[in-house]
């Protein structure tokens, strides 16, 4: 099933002048960006972003490292891209991601871990609509999807 899903380019990512690579690798994967922008993040929203973290004793660590530069977030389609866009950026601590994953070849941390990716179809949802207006995400046809896909997967 097609579907979109949220990428956070991080503070870390935008730092080290990865967010090209970044993007260049879901591009490569076959996966369609369709909405894009650079923001800073502000308390309000990443209280809301991270409300399933915000009484944990490493939440101001959280939040001080995602405001410290603008981050992009982008929203990425494909088929099955909630799972697939996750499992590219690997476990959340650097050291401890596969090599070949966004963050396993270019994080050393739990923190500083490149990119924040939505890890279910609801999230995905609900993130996107936190960061997008409808009219920031665009629909439309790459003129290689049926190199990408079999006639019944699109």
């Amino acid at each position: 099933m097609m579907e979109k899903t949220l990428v956070i380019i991080k503070p870390s990512a935008v730092q080290r002048g990865l967010i090209g690579e970044v993007i260049h690798r879901f591009e490569r994967k076959g996966l369609q960006l369709c909405g894009m922008k650079m923001m800073q993040l502000s308390e309000e929203i990443l209280l809301e972003h991270y409300a399933h973290l915000a009484q944990r004793p490493f939440f101001k660590r959280i939040k001080d490292s995602m405001m410290v530069t603008p981050v992009v977030v982008c929203c990425i389609k494909g088929f099955e891209a909630v799972r697939i866009v996750h499992d590219m950026a690997g476990k959340t601590n650097g050291r401890e991601a596969a090599m070949g994953t966004i963050r396993g070849d270019f994080s050393m941390s739990v923190q500083e871990n490149i990119i924040h990716t939505s890890d279910s179809v609801k999230n995905a949802k609900q993130e996107l609509d936190r960061f997008f207006k409808e009219e920031e995400i665009f629909e439309f046809e790459p003129c290689g999807l049926h190199f990408l896909y079999a006639n019944d997967e699109i």
